[in-house]
């Protein structure tokens, strides 16, 4: 499971973790089930074992409903993804990414749901917490929540009709399919070649 790709099928055969948990690797793999950090941390914890420096990319939503993904860098130092989300818009990306801006731009329209709309990012090295084992540690890690919440993160802004016409596309959808998941319909969303 050393690759992004083994480690980005892996997650995506665990169910969604709807608990307000902050499990660390550990955690993730006693339970079977992961959320967007906890699927982060364990990408991290299993890729830094295979060369990756342990990155996290934090995509801030307006309506307080970050999204935390395991940011990698592939051959050419291109940027991709791993990631876990109840959305499967918001999985991970390939290593195809000139920059980390472009890469979190791949994720602005499906971003856009009945609240969420992408504000800002910031990329954190999880290296620098010196006060959490979010690797194997026992205990939950709330702490790297609260640390990438007040790290620096750079705004990036979509349009207002951009925006608009996103949401009202999605609301339309979902009045239509509300079990559907817009990410697993083909054409729904440009550029499904990027993702993994």
């Amino acid at each position: 499971m050393g690759t992004p790709a083994r480690v980005q099928a892996w997650l995506r055969s665990l169910p969604y973790n709807w608990e307000a948990t902050f499990r660390t690797f550990r955690g993730v793999v006693r339970n079977r089930t992961a959320n967007c950090m906890e699927a982060a941390l364990a990408s991290a914890t299993i890729l830094e074992q295979h060369g990756h420096p342990p990155l996290v990319l934090d995509i801030e939503s307006q309506d307080g409903l970050d999204h935390v993904l395991c940011l990698v860098r592939g051959r050419g130092g291109r940027w991709g993804t791993v990631a876990k989300s109840r959305d499967h818009g918001l999985h991970g990306r390939k290593a195809v990414f000139r920059t980390v801006r472009d890469l979190a731009w791949s994720y602005a329209e499906p971003f856009v749901d009945r609240t969420g709309r992408m504000v800002g990012y910031g990329v954190f090295a999880l290296d620098d917490l010196t006060h959490a084992d979010w690797r194997v540690g026992e205990r939950e890690v709330p702490s790297v929540e609260r640390t990438l919440i007040a790290a620096p993160h750079r705004k990036i802004a979509m349009g207002e009709r951009r925006y608009e016409r996103l949401h009202r596309r999605y609301l339309a959808f979902k009045a239509r399919t509300p079990e559907r998941d817009p990410g697993l319909v083909p054409g729904y969303y440009a550029r499904r070649d990027r993702w993994m």
